[in-house]
């Protein structure tokens, strides 16, 4: 993938993210919506191609309004790398040289790397998911599952005890799949699914459209750099 491709690529899906992420207000009654109803107009821009700088301003200029209004990334994990992705946009446009702008993506695909080691590592250190305790949690009391027979799998230790060292093992094995072009592949589509799963078990909608927007940079990283 090249670096114009990977740009490209990235500002379409993370445009798609963000209009997910806007239906959300404009669907429900809420003061707000003026903000959300432009962050759509200034999305149908970026995907259109239609002057991507204005619009990547525009939405950064958003992006600290909502910061502001909702003192701070309110839904978590997947607005912090959606503000990630749309500055590392951002400070491409207004760099001088293609090299630089190649550090700039890169950076991001080192995040991205960073997101699912980190995270695979914070649970292995944690026994609750060592023993599968803590997906047993989740199901038996967290509010995010998005149907009640879902907490029925909060009785099966073995199959949620093999589910942590699956998630643990994948996560802390990713910045492997850098050494190979199909091995890169196949690692993004798990972590795709695995994104999947957790927006259908979940509701967890948002980090499966954020984080897909991440992936071009990873690709053109891989090509770049073996």
């Amino acid at each position: 993938m090249s670096l114009e491709d990977a740009f490209r690529a990235t500002e379409i899906l993370l445009a798609l993210a963000f209009l997910q992420q806007s239906l959300e207000h404009l669907c429900g009654a809420t003061r707000d919506r003026w903000i959300f109803l432009l962050r759509t107009g200034l999305c149908l821009m970026l995907v259109s191609g239609i002057n991507s700088a204005l619009a990547l301003a525009g939405l950064v200029g958003l992006s600290a309004l909502i910061v502001w209004r909702f003192q701070g990334s309110y839904n978590g994990g997947s607005d912090r790398m959606g503000l990630l992705i749309l500055w590392c946009l951002s400070l491409a446009q207004a760099m001088p040289t293609v090299l630089w702008q190649e550090r700039v993506l890169g950076y991001l695909a080192g995040q991205l790397i960073l997101s699912y080691f980190i995270s695979g590592k914070v649970k292995l250190t944690n026994p609750a998911w060592r023993n599968g305790q803590a997906l047993s949690d989740v199901f038996a009391f967290s509010a995010y599952p998005v149907s009640k027979d879902l907490r029925r799998l909060s009785d099966l230790p073995r199959v949620l005890w093999v589910a942590s060292w699956s998630v643990i093992l994948f996560e802390l094995a990713f910045p492997l799949a850098l050494l190979g072009q199909k091995l890169l592949i196949v690692a993004l589509i798990l972590a795709a699914i695995f994104h999947l799963a957790n927006a259908f078990l979940f509701g967890l909608n948002r980090f499966f459209w954020t984080w897909i927007a991440a992936y071009p940079s990873i690709l053109w990283l891989q090509a770049r750099v073996m």
